[in-house]
């Protein structure tokens, strides 16, 4: 875990840059139990598990937001090598939970890489004081690794990937905001980072820093956890239409543009844990994630 004296440097480097690598930030037994919780999603899938790029030979997996996993997660969570890591860089003592995302990457053949993208425009939040934390259960090259436009969480808000399988820049909604460029195609003419990582190691980035994913090498496997969090600034926001995450059920009809985002559905973490004995049952996925993106939200 980075020593305290850093705090305020990793800080001013979350701001100006968008993400940052922290080598060995968790310890063993916190990874090891960020790897149960990883099995636990994979174990119980929501509606919204999906394979993105059915038609390919490999295995490209996501899924994300069940209902059930801050409680099958709360140990993790509760763990302070986690909530202190975001914390400290916000500079604040409130850390709320959003959700979490898995993914798995394997196969016999190369694995395509993930599209450029921002996920705000995919999120009904903003605000400054929200992080990804990835979490890699493998050593991932730096060839294979996670790709960020260093900063590009500053600039402009693109629409989101449909994920289509002949256009990375199929927009999901198609108006209101502007069409993704195509920045694996001008690659010289953005500011590109990227780290190998090392289990234990953590990237954590703000969801509208531009990042996609390098190709993983045939026989190759990566399993990544996502932890998503937001902080005290983190407000609700409307996109041009409604936004398909977080999956909470009711949520666009609870909250107004602007509101403070807080919800039930997410735990509070830091200073001091409150909220898992109040999280509502919750009836599950209102659409299939995959549906809303690949089927153009309207």
């Amino acid at each position: 875990m980075p020593e305290l004296n850093q705090s305020s440097e990793l800080a001013e480097r979350y701001a100006r840059d968008g993400v940052i690598y922290l080598p060995q930030a968790i310890d063993l037994q916190t990874l090891k139990l960020a790897e149960q919780c990883y099995d636990w999603s994979l174990a119980n899938p929501t509606p919204s598990a999906c394979h993105f790029y059915e038609a390919e030979r490999n295995t490209f997996y996501q899924d994300l937001c069940n209902p059930e996993a801050a409680h099958a997660y709360r140990e993790l969570l509760e763990n302070h090598v986690v909530t202190d890591v975001i914390g400290n860089l916000w500079g604040q003592d409130e850390v709320w939970f959003l959700y979490e995302q898995v993914f798995l990457k394997e196969g016999d053949v190369a694995n395509r890489r993930t599209p450029w993208h921002q996920d705000t425009p995919y999120l009904a939040l903003d605000g400054s004081e929200i992080a990804v934390m990835w979490i890699n259960f493998e050593a991932v090259e730096k060839a294979q690794s996670l790709e960020f436009v260093r900063g590009s969480h500053r600039q402009t808000l693109y629409d989101g990937s449909a994920f289509d399988p002949t256009d990375d820049t199929q927009p999901i909604y198609g108006h209101d905001l502007p069409r993704l460029p195509n920045i694996e195609a001008q690659r010289d003419e953005w500011d590109i980072v990227s780290w190998a990582v090392e289990p234990g190691d953590v990237v954590i980035f703000h969801p509208s820093t531009l990042h996609g994913g390098a190709p993983t090498v045939a026989g190759t496997r990566r399993r990544t956890l996502s932890l998503r969090f937001f902080g005290p600034d983190a407000q609700y926001a409307t996109r041009p239409a409604d936004a398909p995450a977080p999956l909470i059920e009711g949520i666009h009809e609870t909250l107004k543009d602007g509101d403070p985002f807080r919800h039930p559905a997410f735990p509070r973490l830091r200073p001091t844990p409150a909220g898992f004995d109040e999280i509502p049952a919750q009836p599950g996925h209102k659409m299939r994630l995959k549906a809303q993106i690949q089927g153009q939200i309207d």
